[in-house]
């Protein structure tokens, strides 16, 4: 047997065009496209849907996508890899710079997960470590890695969110989610105005890819008693060049 050719290879390139679709896809659109018997491919399958790589979508369609096994070490790979000691230096110089606690952020299939956060020396503070996740619709990160997705796969998105309200201005609607997603994809900046926490304000901007992809959010947010919204919207030139180094640690 070819060394480069081994079951588990076979099964880990499996996996590969399973992420590459960003679909789920039926065994026969696999077939079509991968290079293995049916037979092999479905018992490859069962494999890796019994260890919780992959699973099948629920309805009548039996289509495949990958699973929260899978999910998770994508998301252990990104939070612990070399590259984490480059962002964590950036991000403590953007700290220094601002005065004011920051945070790198992925969307996590309907939250937001931290994969890294520098706090700011002040004794008031959010506890969220690495690996912690909050809300999508309510944290200007989530709602800029939301508005920056492909707009159908938005709108679908959107429409399976649990809006829950956590403070007084908390956006519960659907239609008005969408409208700010609007202004925040045509601004590339994510604001959250005391919307997960009050009194807290946040201000986000992406970290695009070279092919224009939307990696990853970085984020300030502070105590509005200390830096209001406006001023936090001022440290906006100072995200967005954190952002591009950021963007080349991926």
């Amino acid at each position: 047997m070819n060394k480069a050719d081994t079951p588990t290879l076979r099964a880990f390139a499996l996996l590969e065009h399973l992420v590459k679709a960003d679909r789920p896809l039926s065994l026969a659109e696999i077939v079509q496209d991968f290079e293995a018997p049916k037979a092999s491919l479905h018992r490859m399958l069962a494999a890796l849907e019994a260890g919780g790589l992959v699973i099948r979508e629920p309805g009548g369609k039996n289509t495949y996508a990958i699973g929260p096994r899978l999910s998770q070490l994508g998301m252990n790979v990104v939070m612990h890899t070399g590259g984490r000691r480059v962002r964590h230096a950036i991000l403590s110089r953007l700290v220094a710079d601002l005065g004011e606690t920051c945070n790198l952020t992925m969307l996590n299939e309907t939250e937001v997960l931290y994969l890294d956060r520098k706090e700011a020396p002040w004794p008031l503070r959010l506890d969220l470590k690495p690996g912690s996740q909050v809300p999508v619709h309510c944290s200007a990160s989530g709602k800029l890695l939301l508005a920056m997705l492909p707009r159908e796969e938005r709108g679908m998105l959107v429409r399976t969110l649990k809006l829950e309200r956590f403070t007084a201005n908390t956006i519960t609607d659907v239609e008005l989610l969408e409208a700010e997603l609007d202004r925040i994809a045509y601004k590339q900046i994510g604001v959250d105005n005391e919307e997960f926490v009050a009194g807290i304000a946040c201000v986000a901007a992406p970290l695009i890819s070279a092919n224009g992809t939307c990696l990853a959010a970085i984020a300030v947010h502070a105590p509005i008693a200390r830096t209001p919204l406006s001023r936090a919207m001022e440290f906006v030139p100072r995200l967005q060049e954190a952002a591009r180094e950021l963007a080349q640690t991926f």
